[in-house]
C-alpha cells in the first residue's frame, strides 16, 4: 500500500500533531506562571496566522514569538490579568452573602471581571498581532469590547466552554492537556480576524499580524 504524503487524511494527522505539539509547548512555557501572558501572546499569534490562509509554522513560529513576545505580553498580563483576578474573588466573596445588596455588588463584580478578561485577550492578542506601544495596545484592548460586543462574548465563550467542560466532565482535561488550548485558540483567532478586519477596515482575508513572515 502506498501512502501519498499530500492525501487529506495525512495532512489531517499531520495538523493534529502540529496542534498537539503546539499545545504542549505551550503548557510547558506556561509554568513560570509569569510567563503565561506572553504564551497566550504566541499562542494567539501563531494561531491567528494559521487561520490567516495556514499561513507561517505552528511550532517553530511560536518559540519565535514567545522570544518577541515575552515584555509586552508580560506586562499587559500584569496590568489587565491581576484586575480580574482581583474582580473574580470580588464577586465570589459577594455572592457567598445574603442579602440584594451583596448580589447587586456581586453581579457588578461579574461583569466587570467578565469586560476585563475580554480586554485582557484582546490586548494578549494585539501583542502578537501588532507592533504598537505599550499603552496604546492596553487602550485598545479595553476599547474593543465595547466596539465589538457580539464577538467579544464569543471570543470569551470559548474559553468559558472549556472551563464548564472540565467541570461537567473532569476526565475532559485529557483533551485539555493534548489539543484544547491550541484548538481553542485556533477559534478565537478566528473571532479575533474578524474583529481586527472589521475594526481597521481591511478584508478578513488580508494579513494583520507583522510578523507573518515567521
Amino acid at each position: 500500500m502506498r501512502v501519498d504524503p499530500d492525501g487529506r487524511t495525512v495532512q489531517g494527522v499531520t495538523v493534529l500533531i502540529l496542534f498537539a505539539v503546539l499545545n504542549v509547548l505551550f503548557l510547558i512555557t506556561c509554568l513560570p506562571v509569569v510567563t503565561i501572558g506572553a504564551a497566550t501572546s504566541s499562542l494567539l499569534e501563531v494561531t491567528h496566522r494559521y487561520a490567516d490562509d495556514e499561513r507561517g509554522d505552528l511550532v517553530r513560529g511560536y518559540l519565535a514569538a514567545l522570544r518577541r513576545n515575552l515584555g509586552r505580553g508580560t506586562l499587559v498580563f500584569l496590568a489587565l490579568g491581576v484586575p480580574a483576578v482581583m474582580l473574580v474573588f470580588s464577586a465570589v466573596f459577594w455572592f457567598s452573602l445574603d442579602g440584594i445588596l451583596t448580589a447587586v455588588a456581586g453581579g457588578l463584580s461579574a461583569l466587570g471581571a467578565a469586560f476585563v478578561l475580554a480586554a485582557l485577550l484582546y490586548g494578549l492578542a494585539l501583542v502578537g498581532t501588532h507592533l504598537a506601544p505599550l499603552r496604546q495596545t492596553l487602550r485598545n484592548a479595553l476599547l474593543l469590547p465595547l466596539a465589538e460586543p457580539a464577538r467579544t462574548g464569543a471570543l470569551v465563550l470559548i474559553p468559558l466552554t472549556g472551563l464548564l467542560l472540565l467541570y461537567v466532565w473532569p476526565a475532559s482535561w485529557v483533551l485539555a492537556v493534548t489539543v484544547g488550548f491550541s484548538v481553542g485558540a485556533y477559534f478565537q483567532a478566528l473571532v479575533l480576524r474578524g474583529v481586527f478586519a472589521r475594526q481597521s477596515g481591511a478584508a478578513p482575508s488580508g494579513p494583520v499580524s507583522p510578523h507573518s513572515g515567521e
